[in-house]
């Protein structure tokens, strides 16, 4: 009786695992939607360019102020920083804070599940602006 108990127990947690794992799943998608709010400033896609910000494609897994072509300002060129996941989600959130002194005025995006998303939609172009 204990054995099956202890079963019923595993098996209820494990599914609200899974269950609670989908529910936090990026969503490119949804991402694409939250990436209107970076628009005015920043493109991505295969005619990028940049203009009042760099442009984004292949942005995560990049060094900060390494966009080709861009004039970034002294604080984002020397901040060290490469723009993984939990780093560009810190910036996201308060771009002034994580880096003092950076051109951008952006009052940030503190949602979870948005910064998780639009993630996930600048994770579908490389550095050359293709869709993967």
């Amino acid at each position: 009786m204990t054995f099956n108990h202890s079963w019923a127990a595993v098996a209820a947690l494990a599914f609200a695992g899974l269950a609670s794992g989908q529910a936090m799943a990026q969503d490119a998608e949804a991402g694409e939607k939250v990436f209107a709010k970076c628009r005015a400033c920043h493109q991505v896609g295969p005619t990028a360019k940049n203009g009042v910000g760099p442009e984004l494609n292949g942005v995560i897994g990049r060094a900060a102020g390494a966009a080709p072509n861009y004039n970034y300002s002294e604080a984002n060129k020397g901040s060290g920083l490469t723009w993984d996941v939990a780093t560009f989600s810190e910036y996201i959130k308060n771009p002034r804070a994580k880096v003092p002194g950076t051109k951008m005025v952006f009052a940030g995006i503190t949602n979870e599940k948005d910064i998780d998303n639009l993630i996930a939609y600048l994770k579908t172009y490389d550095a050359e602006g293709k869709k993967l």
